[in-house]
């Protein structure tokens, strides 16, 4: 259990900075990478997870809730290389623990390697947005079934991959969350993620932002349940099929 909760910090840390980072380095004013758009921004969240699961390897690089959650319902046993971590309650909490904790830290160092840039002058909504996701078009029903679409996809691919000779690894993983964003992130900012957008909501409620606004959490709990019915319905068909 040690080993979950150092790794899975780490690695789900590494995961929100470089992501956060990303979005922060296009949207906020200043920046080099000021208007960088979409595009850029579902690579830097690609690439994210791919430094992220290479830091969490040992520990499966769950970096995910939903991942945690899917793993589960496909009857997996939880991945550390060597042997099988069991599937149990305990190295569940310790899971959903490290991320959550690593997806708020990772969020503070984001916030930090940019601070002067979040001392100028913005919109609270773009502030909000380097930490948490938002709806384009706000439907709670809608976009929520846009993130279980999101997170079904993530969690199923991901399962079907362990069956694939190709042994792309991270790299399969990465490229998969830019095509999900590409493809279904323009309505929600696909959290895909509860970790993700929970932890740095909170960090974002916390840290001494100027202008910085309400953390929107009346739509917060969408990015939470959205991905854990997503990833649970991944892990249940994969296991149906399997």
């Amino acid at each position: 259990m040690g080993d979950i909760f150092l790794y899975e910090i780490m690695g789900t840390a590494m995961l929100t900075l470089l992501g956060c980072g990303v979005v922060a380095n296009v949207i906020l004013p200043k920046n080099k990478g000021f208007n960088g758009g979409w595009l850029l921004i579902n690579f830097g969240w690609g690439l994210a997870v791919f430094a992220g699961v290479y830091v969490a390897a040992k520990t499966g690089a769950h970096l995910n809730p939903a991942v945690t959650l899917g793993l589960a319902a496909s009857g997996a046993d939880f991945y550390d290389p060597g042997k099988a971590i069991p599937v149990n309650f305990g190295n569940t909490i310790a899971y959903f623990a490290a991320e959550m904790i690593g997806a708020f830290l990772g969020a503070v160092l984001a916030w930090a390697a940019h601070k002067q840039h979040f001392d100028e002058d913005a919109e609270p909504a773009t502030k909000l947005a380097v930490f948490s996701t938002g709806p384009q078009i706000r439907n709670p029903l809608w976009n929520t079934v846009t993130e279980v679409l999101g997170t079904f996809v993530l969690i199923f691919v991901i399962l079907m991959f362990a069956g694939s000779p190709s042994g792309l690894g991270p790299l399969a993983v990465a490229l998969l969350v830019v095509s999900i964003g590409a493809s279904l992130g323009g309505p929600t900012g696909y959290a895909i993620n509860p970790a993700r957008d929970l932890g740095p909501r909170i960090a974002h409620a916390l840290l001494p932002i100027p202008g910085k606004g309400s953390s929107d959490w009346s739509y917060s709990w969408v990015p939470v349940v959205g991905p854990l019915l997503g990833g649970a319905l991944g892990g249940l068909l994969f296991l149906g099929i399997s």
